[in-house]
Parts: structure tokens; C-alpha cells; sequence
């Protein structure tokens, strides 16, 4: 089964190419602007083609070379802060990438099913009642980027209902794990608390909101229920991916700070606050357990301790570089 990954280079599709290849059943594309897989592990054994998604030429050219029969189409522009200083770009970015994959895959008649990733940030301004979420929750997005990727999913939708077109939609919730950009708040706690250990910052770690409450799960179980539901799902249909446990961010930094083998404190800094933030987010995962049979496997503990030695691996590396 030969597969497409756009965002190869990414944080979600470096996983991905790696679960897939362990599978023995799969063959790994990835699409990027770049020619070189960043993962060492995956340079022998992913084929690259590279385009700039949002140029209708290159995306084809590139689709119809690698004859996919599957798209994982993971590249975007997910970071929520970045949607609210350049909503212009995020929107352009998410939107036009995927509606170029879509054109051509419709134009080439291409025999390919799309998995097209969206956000729980589509469901947006949610209340304690609605928890938890389900794929039927109405969507009130509350920045740019949820407004891009509702607008994403309902052009998959369009295309499959106007021409048939094999998509599957994904809603995952907040997914963590190594190798995740550290402007991520796990990631940048993690990534603090081992500049700390070496001695590179003060023992003071910089955080924002910690009351908010959120649904985590390891990304390695996330890429799990994307092959799974590229294999399973019902065409058109939208799945939420997520734990269905809510965890506040401050039990996420007492368990990184635990771990740590020195004292901080902490400085509550107002720039990493969101302009409007919900407090609580709780994933309804019905829909896709019935389809696949799928269930987080990875505990938050252990996904917590992989990203705290991950970043200190990383933190290590600069040390010995510089």
C-alpha cells in the first residue's frame, strides 16, 4: 500500500512515516518544499517529491509521479498564536494546500483515499455541558486557525458529496510526544526544565494559562488511529481522535517538575496567555472506537517522561556542540 505523507519533515509525520513502516505492509512517500528527510531514520526508506502545496502545479506534478493510493495530508500552518498574528497566511496555508490536493486528485481521476487532519479547535467556545465532545457538537471556532481548518473539512466534504471524492476527516485533540516544535506548551515546558538541569537558564520556568484543562494523548497513538481509519473509515465521515481524559496543565508541569532533578519556580507570563482560551476540552471517541476498535494505548505518564528525555537528549547535543 504506497502512502502520501504531506508535512513528512513535521512533528506528526515523522510518526506516522515511522508506525507505518513498522507495519511491513506499507510503502512511504513524503511530500516537501525540501528534498531531505530531517529524521536520520527515515532518510533509506522514505521516497520524497517535493512541491510547495500551495502552487497547483507542483502539487500535481508531484501527486501523479508518486501515484498514491493514499494521502495523509498532515502539512499546515497548527500553531493557534501564529493564526492570531498572521491570519492571513494561515488561512491561505490550510485552506489552498488542501484544495489543490483535492483538484488534482479529482482532475487525474486518481483511485486515492485523503485523510484530511483538522483540529478540536473547529468545536472552539464549548460548555461544561457539552462535554464531552462529540463529532455532532456544533463549531464555534475561537481563533483563525480553527476557522481554517473548519473551512478545510468542509471542502473535503463538498468534494466528496459534489464528486465522490474518497476523503476521511479527522478532529484530533491536543497530541504530545518527542520531537514536538517546542512553542507547544508540553514541548516548552520539557524543553525548559532540561536547560535548567544543564545550567543554560535560570531555575525559573516561563508558563501561561494552567488552569485550563485538556485532552491529551500521545501522538504515537494518534498516527495509530490515522492508519486505521484510512484502512476502516467511512468515506466523508468526520472522527474525533483523542484520550476522553482531561488533564489541567498544571498536573502536566507538576509531573515534568517531579521528574526534574532540580528546584524551580514558576513566572506566570502574560504574552503566553491566548487572547480567549476554553477551559475545559473532554474528546467523545465512540465514533471511531465502533469503526476501528482504536484506544489510547501509551499512558500520559510515560508519554510525559519520553518528552522530558527527549529534550534533554536535545539540550545535551547543543551543549556538546557548542
Amino acid at each position: 500500500m504506497r502512502a502520501l505523507i504531506t508535512g513528512i519533515n513535521g512533528f506528526v509525520g515523522s510518526h506516522l512515516a515511522e508506525h507505518l513502516l513498522a507495519q511491513n505492509e506499507w510503502e512511504v512517500w513524503g511530500l516537501s518544499r525540501s528534498p531531505q528527510i530531517r529524521l536520520p531514520q527515515l532518510r533509506d526508506r522514505v521516497q520524497v517529491v517535493c512541491a510547495d502545496l500551495l502552487d497547483h502545479n507542483q502539487t500535481t506534478e508531484a501527486i501523479v509521479h508518486a501515484q498514491p493510493r493514499y494521502i495523509f495530508h498532515l502539512a499546515g500552518q497548527p500553531f493557534v498564536p501564529e493564526s492570531f498574528r498572521d491570519p492571513a497566511d494561515t488561512l491561505k496555508t490550510n485552506i489552498l494546500a488542501p484544495l489543490n490536493i483535492f483538484l488534482t486528485a479529482i482532475e487525474y481521476r486518481l483511485k486515492t483515499r485523503i485523510l484530511v487532519v483538522g483540529t478540536n479547535e473547529e468545536y472552539g467556545q464549548v460548555r461544561t455541558e457539552d462535554m464531552p465532545l462529540d463529532e455532532s457538537t456544533p463549531l464555534r471556532p475561537t481563533n483563525p486557525y480553527g476557522v481554517s481548518k473548519v473551512a478545510q473539512s468542509m471542502l473535503a466534504l463538498q468534494y466528496h458529496l459534489s464528486h465522490r471524492l474518497d476523503v476521511i476527516r479527522v478532529r484530533p485533540f491536543t497530541h504530545i510526544g518527542p520531537r514536538q516544535n517546542e512553542r507547544f506548551v508540553t514541548a516548552s515546558l520539557a524543553r525548559q526544565i532540561a536547560r535548567i538541569e544543564y545550567g543554560l537558564q535560570p531555575p525559573v520556568l516561563e508558563v501561561g494559562n494552567l488552569a485550563a484543562q485538556r485532552d491529551f494523548t500521545d501522538v504515537r497513538d494518534i498516527v495509530r488511529a490515522y492508519a486505521l481509519l484510512m484502512q476502516h473509515g467511512a468515506s466523508g465521515e468526520v472522527y474525533n481522535v483523542g484520550s476522553g481524559k482531561p488533564v489541567t496543565i498544571r498536573a502536566i508541569l507538576d509531573s515534568l517538575v517531579a521528574a526534574s532533578s532540580v528546584k524551580v519556580d514558576i513566572h506566570l507570563n502574560p504574552e503566553l496567555m491566548r487572547p480567549i482560551d476554553v477551559p475545559l476540552v473532554s474528546c467523545d471517541t465512540r465514533r471511531l472506537s465502533e469503526c476501528t476498535g482504536w484506544e489510547p494505548r501509551i499512558p500520559l505518564e510515560q508519554t510525559l517522561n519520553d518528552i522530558l528525555n527527549y529534550w534533554r537528549d536535545h539540550v545535551r547535543a547543543e551543549c556538546e556542540l557548542a
